[in-house]
């Protein structure tokens, strides 16, 4: 079994698809609907990568990233923005929240794995990203 991957995302068919493709390819997945959700998970489960969507109900993924970030107990787990805001600046302000990597939706299910993947063998090499 590869990596565990917290998906924090509000859509159930996006959630869907992610977490088919990923099981698929043998991740192990956990299922967050809300960023309160995803950090309690994250809390008790220590995932090796999150998947973040950011725009999510009541906190949004931003604020996520940021809480997250703040933890030295969680702030190595490299976190992945996967959302459709493709505006310019919207990539930047993911990563100044704390992601590591940003993914446009609609996700391209041809791609997604390799894209996915150089986020966790970037972050596996040395334990940062």
């Amino acid at each position: 079994m590869k990596s565990t991957v917290l998906i924090i995302e509000d859509n159930e068919q996006n959630m869907y698809l992610l977490k088919f493709l990923l099981e698929r390819n043998g991740y192990q997945i956990i299922q967050a609907f809300h960023g309160r959700e995803g950090i309690e998970k994250v809390k008790q489960l220590k995932p090796a990568l999150i998947l973040l969507d950011i725009q999510l109900p009541g906190m949004n993924g931003y604020d996520v990233a940021r809480e997250l970030k703040k933890s030295s107990n969680f702030n190595m787990i490299p976190i992945v923005a996967v959302t459709s805001y493709a505006m310019p600046g919207d990539r930047e302000k993911a990563m100044e929240a704390g992601c590591v990597g940003y993914i446009e939706k609609p996700i391209n299910p041809e791609t997604f794995i390799s894209e996915f993947e150089k986020f966790i063998s970037d972050c596996s090499l040395d334990g940062e990203c």
